[in-house]
């Protein structure tokens, strides 16, 4: 029976998504409202800013999926993973608090692609820990208490953060020195609880160092593509994860940017996606015990249908209440969906090119967000309705539900095929 008790590593590694999850629940509200404040300031309008906030997402996300599968390789080499994980995570907590300094919104943007850089390709080295801090059977627990731990964790220096952006008047600050606070705070927390991890973390599964160890790794990468495509149980999921958490990674991108330039109260989206991190919480743990009981491919199913239904939601839009609601229903599945996803695909890769895989994973997931975020940012300015661009959203979950249920028959033949041999 398995051991429900978190060991000393899991619980190090869970940390880390405590820190990094307080910087992307910035990205998802108070950055694009301060975002907007500064476009609002140099004349731009609520749907170009809505473009623009689009576009710098992409960006980021597009320059971590070139360079994501290369740094993943370079990572399973022995005794390299830690070091470029403290790299990639570094330039994300310096880049959180360097957005206290621009004024222009140009400036903000430039700096902003820096740290979600920082922080997407961290989390290519975080996740492909996974193999190295637990157990096989023990990966869907972990990685639901990461993502839980990490929602409600993040909330305490978003309510502190929020004390000071909504009360600056009354504490006789100005807008921006807030707004300096909360960078700095938010990039502190980060740092501050990735230490533990930093202490403890050991890999264990790699590859041998090599005489010419960046050579090496890009042979080793060039061999994973190429047969990547003979693994058609890999090959198909992560066909089917680039659509489906395309949509979520763009909803979360875009959820805060979106109701502001539908003109909804900036106080009230910000209340309503703290919800979204309270009721996640609970819904992460839930989905975590749920795993134990049913397959973790019908979980995953359960969550592309109810994305599905949310995103058609979106489309008609327009009042206060149906953003609180619909921030109640990302967060009853959004913990689960990313956690039971990132520990289905640990399961079904070779755990010594954990750190290659998951530079795909990345590709195809934050990495590919790029396309949603665009299609957005494309279809809100060619029709000039904020609306019109969320439609898509519903079409990317519908094709990687497709998908995704025909990988996961390919992957329960591939692996019961191997318990047979």
């Amino acid at each position: 029976m398995e051991n429900t008790k978190l060991t000393k590593l899991e619980k190090y590694w869970i940390l880390y998504d405590v820190g990094n999850s307080a910087f992307i629940l910035l990205v998802s509200t108070i950055i694009p409202i301060y975002f907007n404040y500064l476009a609002g300031s140099a004349g731009i309008s609520e749907v170009d800013y809505l473009a623009y906030w689009g576009y710098a997402a992409s960006a980021a996300t597009v320059i971590v999926a070139v360079i994501g599968p290369i740094l993943g390789s370079v990572a399973d080499t022995k005794n390299y993973k830690k070091p470029l994980f403290v790299i990639t995570m570094m330039v994300g907590v310096i880049g959180c608090a360097a957005l206290a300094v621009p004024a222009s919104w140009v400036v903000f943007l430039a700096v902003f692609v820096v740290a979600k850089v920082g922080y997407n390709a961290s989390l290519i080295f975080y996740d492909s820990m996974l193999v190295d801090v637990t157990t096989g059977e023990r990966m869907d627990t972990v990685s639901s208490h990461g993502y839980a731990w990490g929602y409600i964790g993040s909330c305490i220096p978003f309510v502190i953060s929020l004390v000071f952006v909504l009360m600056y008047e009354s504490i006789g600050i100005t807008m921006k020195a807030a707004m300096a606070i909360a960078f700095f705070l938010n990039a502190a927390w980060w740092l501050l609880v990735t230490i533990p991890l930093l202490k403890n973390y050991e890999q264990k599964h790699y590859a041998e160092l090599p005489e010419q160890p960046i050579r090496g790794s890009f042979r080793r990468l060039w061999k994973t593509l190429v047969s990547i495509k003979k693994e058609k149980h890999i090959f198909l999921y992560l066909l089917a994860f680039f659509f489906f958490i395309d949509g979520v990674y763009t909803i979360i991108e875009m959820a805060t940017a979106y109701g502001s330039a539908l003109g909804l109260d900036s106080t009230g989206l910000l209340l309503a996606l703290l919800v979204t991190q309270i009721v996640a919480f609970p819904c992460a743990l839930i989905f975590s015990k749920l795993s134990k009981q049913y397959e973790t491919d019908v979980l995953i199913k359960v969550c592309i249908v109810a994305y599905t239904g949310i995103a058609l939601f979106a489309i008609q839009l327009d009042k206060q209440w149906e953003f609180w609601l619909l921030a109640v229903l990302v967060g009853m599945f959004q913990g689960a969906i990313q956690a039971l996803s990132r520990s289905y695909f640990a399961r079904i890769i070779p755990a010594e090119k954990s750190g290659e895989y998951f530079g795909i994973y990345d590709i195809c997931g934050k990495g590919a967000s790029f396309v949603g975020t665009t299609l957005v940012g494309v279809v809100a300015q060619l029709t000039n309705v904020a609306n019109a661009g969320v439609a898509i959203i519903a079409v990317l979950f519908v094709i990687g539900f497709v998908l995704f249920h025909k990988a996961a028959a390919l992957n329960r033949q591939t692996f019961a095929g191997r318990e047979r041999d």
